[in-house]
């Protein structure tokens, strides 16, 4: 039986991944499939389901960064955007309750406005994968959104927490005794390695909140949270969330399992969930509203608006508590799922061009615009500036630290996450926070001086549409990427990128020259101040 589910779990999602959908609709339509073939939900895969949404919160506090939360495009323009959101949607169900749909006739105001706050949430899971995917998590739409997706996180949990109706023990009080504790904690995360025993450290804490909180007469899934929030901010918490992110993903198929378990959808209700997920371009123009207003640029408020233009499996878990507490009924538990997966594929496929829809749009899209920018939406500058490193990850930081130091202050680095780039400014070097995919970067920065651009991006897509921005804003030098195989050398070549390097395969020749040049001078310092002469004097000639 179990290997049935798994196998039924992996067709469904590979077909999904197949057709560039997001695999998680595949395992919702597994799980109906399962439920047609007389499968019923098992203690085993409620276990795993439950095991899933509590490590996925856990996650989520290892990301959480409390600054970034308490900036007002973050707090208020969720606040706002939920709160809105509500009265728009149960307004529309309210209207779809006068026609004869069976579903939605005598839905109460609660039930209204409970649904309503279901399909207020925006994706974790397909956003931060949206964004995984196009190298985009750390930009300032990436980073936009996910705060705003931590605040929703945030409600759903709080939700969860006061619908149970249990009033905390007395003892809860000795919680706030974890506040000092968050160092040692941190210290037993490094003290665990980076072997086997670092996943495993991960769920001793996020099973251990959990129960902690339980014992307290609080919702264990805010305990987990709680304790990834305590271990957020070092880069410890960051390998750690990579090193539990296919545990997440796999205990998560149980969860979407189960809502397909929970009801076979009928006619009426895909035909309620189609009608719902048109809202979506709504949901889409008050994130965009939002933003303008609160003084995002027109660009930022686009890709954020977009990539947050989608139904969340959090409001499949709102629904799902709301269902056991009696709040709701299950056949709403099957149109939310249907909905989202319909969402999930919408998302998925507008966002795959979103860069080009802004550049043919952005003269309209400006107008929205609020004159005077954030401080964080401040276009850099840069004077006498000959070569320009975008990606500051190991590959181009490395590069950019060869060339700075035969060209100086000559070479900038370019990357657009904000503490990469703090870094290097605090050492002293040439570098500007910036996303290159961002036309209104080019065109808003003097590069009259610039004779060369490395790409050192892991993704050719993201090297591809920099290449063509950079084009586009009548930039003559010559473009260098990298490639890490080599059937992306030639797309690359055809955008228009003068020279790529296969990364693996040069590095390979690389680390095979220099071994040979240290047989021959004997010591590394030498064999580096050799290739410092030759890297100036080609840069001469």
């Amino acid at each position: 039986m179990e290997f049935l589910l798994l196998f039924i779990a992996f067709l469904c999602g590979f077909a999904c991944k197949y057709l560039s959908l997001p695999p998680l609709v595949g395992y919702l339509i597994a799980g109906f499939v399962l439920n047609g073939l007389g499968f019923t939900i098992s203690p085993n895969l409620e276990t795993i389901a439950n095991l899933g949404i509590t490590v996925m919160l856990f996650t989520i506090g290892l990301k959480l960064n409390v600054k970034d939360l308490i900036k007002r495009e973050i707090w208020f323009g969720s606040v706002a955007h939920a709160s809105v959101w509500v009265l728009i949607c149960a307004g529309f169900l309210f209207l779809l309750s006068l026609t004869p749909l069976a579903y939605v006739s005598g839905l109460s105001l609660a039930q209204l406005a409970l649904i309503g706050f279901a399909f207020s949430f925006s994706s974790t899971v397909c956003v931060v994968k949206i964004l995984e995917e196009s190298g985009e998590s750390r930009t300032r739409h990436g980073k936009v959104a996910i705060g705003i997706l931590i605040m929703q996180d945030i409600f759903a949990v709080l939700f969860m927490v006061l619908a149970t109706g249990k009033a905390p023990s007395i003892y809860a009080l000795g919680l706030f005794a974890l506040i000092p504790l968050a160092p040692l904690l941190k210290r037993l995360l490094y003290e665990a390695g980076h072997g086997e025993l670092l996943p495993l450290c991960g769920f001793v804490f996020a099973l251990g909140g959990y129960h902690l909180f339980e014992l307290v007469g609080i919702k264990g899934d805010l305990g987990a949270l709680i304790f990834g929030i305590l271990l957020a901010g070092t880069p410890k918490a960051i390998e750690l969330s990579k090193s539990l992110l296919s545990f997440k993903d796999i205990f998560l198929i149980g969860f979407f399992l189960s809502i397909g378990l929970t009801a076979l959808p009928t006619l009426e209700m895909t035909f309620i969930a189609l009608v719902i997920t048109l809202l979506l371009p709504v949901k889409f123009l008050l994130f965009f509203a939002l933003f303008t207003q609160l003084r995002l640029r027109a660009r930022t408020s686009y890709l954020a608006s977009l990539v947050m233009g989608n139904y969340s499996e959090f409001g499949l878990i709102v629904a799902a508590v709301s269902v056991s507490l009696g709040l709701m009924s299950q056949s709403w538990l099957v149109i939310i799922a249907m909905s989202v997966s319909f969402s999930f594929v919408i998302s998925s496929v507008l966002y795959k061009n979103s860069h080009n829809h802004y550049r043919r749009m952005k003269r309209p899209l400006r107008k929205f615009q609020k004159p005077h920018a954030l401080p964080e939406d401040v276009y850099p500058d840069f004077n006498d500036v000959d070569v320009l490193v975008i990606g500051m990850g190991r590959v181009g930081k490395g590069a950019f630290h060869a060339l700075s130091k035969v060209l100086g202050s000559a070479v900038c680095g370019m990357d657009a996450d904000e503490e990469k780039i703090k870094r290097l400014t605090d050492e002293g070097h040439n570098a500007i926070v910036g996303d290159g995919e961002n036309i209104d970067l080019w065109e808003n920065l003097d590069i009259s001086s610039l004779k060369l651009v490395l790409l050192a991006l892991p993704s050719i897509e993201d090297s591809s549409n920099i290449t063509r921005q950079l084009r586009n804003a009548k930039f003559d030098g010559k473009v260098v990427a990298i490639a890490r195989y080599e059937d992306e050398v030639q797309p690359l070549l055809d955008q228009g990128v003068d020279q790529v390097f296969n990364f693996f395969t040069d590095a390979g020749l690389g680390f095979a020259e220099e071994s040979l040049a240290i047989l021959e001078h004997g010591n590394l310092e030498d064999v580096q101040l050799d290739q410092e002469k030759e890297l100036k004097h080609a840069y001469t000639d």
